[in-house]
């Protein structure tokens, strides 16, 4: 795949970077960006680019809208996102958890607007937290206020709702054939349903430090290889753990040194296998190979420049609408596919940067990547 590139890294290189937050590479005379924002790309000289920062979505002008009556005007789609938790896309869109307006907001990106989802037939969104698409275009949205889990079709219509009254506190929600698995902070463990019945088929965690067990599992997310993948937030890690819960190995530990995941939040593997982990404390991205839970490089710092996350959450990786954000690549590197961030603070709600292969001239002072 090559995330690895020429990536000899030595402790003390690795950490002036993330003393600066994955310092950046900008290179203001390229074209194809806002001239307020300029190029930025990840990781820094010596070693070529493999991220780029394309822009920031906050509000339906930042897609190429209207500009309206704002949060409390009276156009209600023109209102900015404000504390997105989780994201997820398909073709032509971007879906968005907002907990602090109860609704699922729909980044349209061919008709150029934002949707906001707020009631369903169910009831309201009271504080919905996580968010899958299935393959069949179904949405499943964590709710942790109505404590279930609620199915929106293909159109966006309420379908049907699991959970009953204190069952469980989900906070997200990932769907693999007839599985439905929920990550349940209250009881820490992870709650298997039937997708068709809702029963529960399975359970598996519990409170605890060892493998396999959890203390808050806040994120769950699959590959296509068998794997499970657990947000082990109070326990400073992700566990990898097959799809019936027996543990794997688990990926990073408590520190302030690369690899290290203090603040453990938002996850997404890609179609290679590569683990991507939010931190809220180190405010990036960090991607892990998961077969031997090795960072491999950050992505991302802190702060309202270019780039810079405040509180990040989410995380969603997106091969489908690169068409869309084409305008913004620099013409020295090809994209493979995007990652969207998301931020519950500050100015840049929703970060959409770009992973790819520097095809441009070798940039001064750059080695060429080791062979994988």
């Amino acid at each position: 795949m090559g995330i690895r590139g020429n990536n000899k890294r030595s402790p003390s290189r690795f950490m002036r970077g993330m003393a600066l937050l994955s310092g950046v590479l900008l290179l203001s005379a390229c074209g194809g960006a806002p001239k307020d924002e300029g190029i930025v790309f990840y990781p820094p000289l010596p070693e070529l680019p493999r991220m780029q920062f394309l822009t920031t979505i906050n509000t339906e002008e930042d897609i190429g809208g209207h500009s309206g009556g704002g949060l409390f005007g009276s156009d209600r789609e023109s209102a900015p996102l404000l504390r997105p938790f989780d994201v997820a896309h398909e073709k032509g869109k971007i879906y968005i958890a907002d907990a602090s307006q109860g609704a699922i907001v729909v980044v349209d990106l061919a008709a150029k607007k934002f949707e906001f989802i707020q009631e369903t037939k169910g009831g309201p969104f009271r504080s919905p937290m996580g968010l899958f698409i299935a393959e069949d275009g179904h949405k499943y949205i964590a709710d942790a206020g109505r404590e279930q889990v609620i199915v929106l079709d293909e159109n966006n219509d309420f379908l049907r709702a699991y959970g009953k009254k204190g069952q469980f506190r989900p906070l997200s929600v990932a769907v693999d054939g007839d599985r439905i698995y929920v990550a349940d902070v209250r009881e820490s463990e992870i709650e298997v349903l039937d997708r068709q019945s809702g029963d529960v088929i399975a359970k598996f965690g519990g409170t605890g430090v060892e493998g396999g067990r959890f203390q808050w599992p806040t994120r769950v997310t699959l590959d296509s290889e068998r794997g499970l993948f657990v947000t082990d937030f109070l326990n400073f890690r992700i566990q990898k753990l097959d799809r019936d819960g027996r543990f794997i190995r688990a990926i990073g530990e408590n520190g302030n040194w690369p690899g290290a995941t203090p603040r453990p939040k938002g996850i997404a593997v890609d179609r290679e296998g590569y683990l991507y982990v939010v931190d809220a404390a180190f405010e990036l991205v960090q991607i892990f190979d998961s077969n031997s839970a090795e960072v491999l490089m950050a992505f991302g710092k802190f702060g309202p420049k270019p780039g810079g996350n405040w509180l990040p959450s989410g995380v969603n990786i997106d091969y489908d609408n690169l068409e869309y954000f084409s305008r913004y690549v620099d013409k020295n590197f090809r994209v493979k596919y995007l990652v969207y961030v998301v931020n519950q603070a500050g100015f840049r709600k929703l970060n959409v940067y770009a992973f790819g292969d520097w095809i441009g001239p070798m940039p001064e002072g750059a080695q060429p990547p080791a062979e994988s």
